[in-house]
């Protein structure tokens, strides 16, 4: 498994692009850790992998509240929300932040969740609807940025 510090390759970014022409624009994620934890260090590494990868980087860093981070998500038109949750608290974040998007009506925008978040629970927030939910063990960097766009694809319906 590659680490999340390894490069992007070209294949990667192909796929990115060919995606965004199918959507008619770049494609747009943003990142961001709610609640008061100081755990932003693998949510700044996945934006800039991501952005190195070729999408189009939001990012809201540590601290913002769940109902600012869905905000900014309408407000920029994104096609993915990624969030990096503190131990323990990420059933209330995550369910805020989905909770906060559908009632703004951005049903297609999906939410992907990176934590340390034990596999009973990682189920429950996806039964909420999180798209995905990522632990450390998960971070492969080219395996992430692959299933952010596959993800991006199947919430918009594109095969």
């Amino acid at each position: 498994m590659a680490s999340i510090g390894a490069s992007i390759g070209a294949p990667i970014r192909d796929r990115l692009r060919a995606l965004g022409e199918r959507l008619g624009r770049n494609v747009k994620v943003l990142i961001g850790s709610p609640g008061m934890g100081g755990h932003s260090n693998g949510a700044e590494r996945i934006a800039l992998r991501a952005r190195d990868a070729g999408f189009e980087v939001v990012y809201q860093g540590i601290c913002a509240t769940s109902a600012q981070l869905a905000q900014s998500a309408i407000e920029e038109g994104v096609h993915l929300v990624g969030l990096s949750v503190p131990s323990g608290a990420h059933d209330e974040l995550v369910s805020e932040v989905l909770d906060a998007l559908r009632a703004a009506g951005a049903t297609k925008v999906p939410v992907v969740v990176v934590g340390i978040i034990p596999e009973a629970d990682a189920r429950a927030l996806e039964a909420r609807g999180a798209a995905r939910v990522y632990t450390p063990e998960d971070l492969a960097l080219g395996t992430l940025m692959d299933d952010l766009a596959e993800i991006v694809r199947r919430a918009h319906g594109l095969t």
